[in-house]
Order: C-alpha cells, then sequence, then structure tokens
C-alpha cells in the first residue's frame, strides 16, 4: 500500500503548478480595458473588443514563480500596439516600459502618439514561447471581467 502512495506523491512533485501568462489591453491612457488574455498550456486564449481601431498598451504579468524559472525570457511588462481591424500589433522594437521612461511633465506622453501598424502580431510575438493565439472579439469595452462575462454568454 506504501508504494502506490509513495510514486503518486513523486508524480505531484514533478508535475509543475498551473501557470498562466496573463496579458491586459488597455487605451493609451490606461483608462479603458480592451481586452484580457491568460495561457493554459501551449494556448494564449485572447479575447479583444470589435469596436476599438487605435494605438494601445499591452500589459503582461508573471507570477513570481513564472519569472524564478526563467519561462518567458526577454518579456517585458508593458508593449506600445495598435489595435485594428480585431487584431493586436505589438510594437516590440520600440517597447517602452513605464517604470523605465520619465518624461519632462511638459512633454507628451509617448503612450499617446500613434504606433504604426506595422508591428508584430500578438501570434508572431508569442511564437518564441511556444504559445500560439486563440482570439476572440467581443461587442465593448470594459473590465477584463466584463469581457469574460460576456465573452461566456
Amino acid at each position: 500500500m506504501k508504494r502506490p502512495l509513495l510514486l503518486l506523491s513523486a508524480l505531484l512533485a514533478l508535475c509543475p503548478p498551473a501557470l498562466g501568462l496573463k496579458l491586459t489591453v488597455r487605451d493609451p491612457e490606461l483608462q479603458t480595458s480592451l481586452g484580457y488574455g491568460e495561457s493554459s498550456g501551449g494556448k494564449f486564449n485572447v479575447k479583444l473588443v470589435a469596436d476599438y481601431e487605435g494605438p494601445v498598451v499591452v500589459l503582461f504579468s508573471q507570477s513570481d514563480d513564472e519569472k524564478s524559472r526563467g519561462l518567458f525570457p526577454g518579456l517585458k511588462n508593458s508593449y506600445d500596439g495598435v489595435l485594428r481591424g480585431g487584431q493586436l500589433f505589438l510594437n516590440s522594437d520600440v517597447a517602452v516600459s513605464s517604470t523605465k521612461m520619465q518624461a519632462p511633465a511638459a512633454a507628451p506622453s509617448l503612450r499617446s502618439m500613434s504606433v504604426p501598424a506595422t508591428g508584430t502580431s500578438l501570434g508572431r510575438f508569442l511564437q518564441p514561447f511556444k504559445l500560439t493565439v486563440s482570439l476572440q472579439t467581443t461587442g465593448q469595452s470594459g473590465s477584463p471581467v466584463e469581457l469574460l462575462l460576456r465573452a461566456g454568454r
């Protein structure tokens, strides 16, 4: 009887905890949530609003465990991008982290500047992390919880 319990304990110890990279898409002023996403296994499920086109800020969130294990090397917390035609494009070459860049009070915010739609698609951006994107669009903007509730209907 001890062997099956010992084997089960060993298997549970070897299984990694369920990890999930999270994404939030917001308008440049960070006032309105325009999308939400989360990884599950090798799939990255994303829900974006269909009624918005223009510049966005894309925020990624990793757990402390994910950071310490180096699961997403080189991934920054914040990227500028564009939401156009139900597709998300990230300006990964000129990624701006709000904590690293300080502009003078009178200078215009980099977040309010338009980002060209020639950025990298979210699917291509997440390929190095072995994540495939499943994209859905919803009708209206709102909080991540509201977006998920609407998508579940």
